[in-house]
């Protein structure tokens, strides 16, 4: 017997037994363990305590492991086991055809900023309420930064090795108004093989691993040089200037030792791995990240002494890739009226600081954030970057995302590598990613 089916048997027991959960009618398929479990707790038993018990919901959980694919494949088959369900936005393709488009109530706008709404979004269409947000930051060492903005010296030997390096002298910026040369240069000069006198081994940490998750984080460099995965007419255009730049970018800093030389089986943990034990002295990762890495029990080498700003500046604008999980209806669902008032709620400012209070990671508007600002500081720049910076590629939301993701790992970690040209990289891409988001 699946985990599901032992949940919803006990639920039949509860009801035989005439207890009080048996009265409620929505049954709500969270995302298991974690803040995202904790967050969905709390805001289901705020949402109880006031709803009627018709519309009381019930939480249950599948396993992580499959997750995805075991909801994909309920979804299809018209489940009616679960009336609202966990979303993500790179597999909203995937199960439009399976669930009811939503109309947002008007507190959402309150709420949420539109980018951060738009993570719920596919052809036009609405389908959920975005319940956590993960962006990206780029980390850097303030102390170290510090001296570099100050010291004579390092500055001197800064623009050398950005003349060097990059064919420019460069001067050294506070990194809120870095460009994308102005961080491989700070990379480049904190990087002891190239720099004798830098305090640290590596100027920053590549996540270089053939993982789809990776090519999420380098997206954001891309877009900055104007990338895209389609355009318009859905024409596929990988082969550009801009994502030439972008991989030719991770290459010199690779080839040049600005990051570990097995930076290509590094994904996150590495990462924070290598910069938490002071060897790195930047680093563009995950915003869920900062926690750990600013925490004196488990990275007291670096907690303390972390800046962070959205990812630099480049040609086309500063950006940072951005997905969200949250909350839809199923359209098999036989309680849609409830699930409705559930999600309406969930859009509240009301929700949501419950939902942030119990660990969740919201991308929410000013108005929203400052009330909950001492207890969640993080927060605060996780909405403002989403609403400033924020993009998902056009096709980023395509019921084959996932799978273009994986092709772009397997293709850019060869050129990386070296085992493939820029060239050879770019064309299987191109190929691929025609065949896959054909429609």
């Amino acid at each position: 017997m699946t985990r599901l089916k032992v949940l919803l048997a006990g639920a039949a027991m509860l009801a035989a037994m005439g207890l009080s959960a048996a009265k409620a009618e929505v049954t709500v398929l969270g995302w298991p363990g974690g803040p995202e479990e904790a967050g969905l707790r709390k805001v289901a038993e705020a949402y109880n305590a006031k709803a009627s018990d018709a519309d009381k919901v019930k939480l249950i959980f599948f396993n992580r492991d499959g997750f995805f694919d075991k909801l994909a494949a309920d979804l299809a088959a018209g489940t009616t086991e679960f009336d609202v369900n966990l979303l993500a936005t790179y597999a909203l393709g995937r199960y439009a055809p399976f669930m009811e488009p939503i109309t947002l109530p008007a507190a959402a706008k309150e709420t949420f900023p539109e980018k951060v709404l738009a993570t719920m979004q596919y052809d036009g269409k609405q389908y959920g309420i975005p319940t956590d947000l993960s962006l990206h930051f780029m980390y850097y060492r303030s102390d170290l930064i510090e001296k570099l903005l100050s010291d004579a010296d390092w500055k001197k030997t800064y623009g050398e090795i950005s003349e060097k390096h990059l064919g420019k002298k460069l001067e050294p910026k506070d990194p809120d108004q870095w460009t994308w040369e102005d961080w491989m240069a700070t990379a480049l000069f904190f990087t002891k093989s190239i720099n004798k006198d830098s305090p640290t081994r590596y100027g920053s940490v590549l996540q270089m691993k053939n993982l789809l998750f990776n090519m999420m984080v380098w997206h954001s460099a891309a877009r900055a040089q104007g990338g895209d995965w389609m355009d318009a007419s859905g024409a596929v255009t990988v082969d550009s200037p801009a994502f030439r730049t972008a991989l030719e970018m991770y290459k010199t800093l690779y080839d040049d030792g600005a990051t570990p030389k097995d930076s290509t089986s590094y994904e996150y943990a590495e990462a924070n791995a290598a910069f938490g034990s002071g060897q790195a002295a930047t680093m563009l990762q995950w915003n869920a990240a900062f926690a750990d890495l600013d925490s004196k029990e488990k990275t007291p080498a670096v907690a303390g002494k972390i800046g962070t700003v959205a990812p630099p500046t480049g040609p086309a604008g500063r950006f940072t890739h951005i997905h969200g999980l949250g909350l839809g209806i199923n359209k098999a669902s036989t309680h849609k009226e409830g699930a409705v008032k559930f999600l309406d709620w969930l859009a509240t400012p009301e929700a949501m600081t419950i939902y942030a209070k119990a660990g969740g990671s919201p991308a929410l508007t000013d108005a929203v954030v400052a009330n909950i600002v001492a207890e969640r500081p993080d927060l605060k720049k996780l909405g403002e970057f989403a609403g400033s910076y924020g993009f998902v590629m056009n096709g980023g939301t395509a019921a084959k995302a996932l799978q273009v993701y994986e092709l772009q790992a397997k293709e850019f970690t060869a050129y990386w590598s070296g085992e493939k040209t820029l060239d050879e990289a770019l064309a299987a891409t191109k190929s691929g990613m025609a065949e896959l988001l054909k429609q």
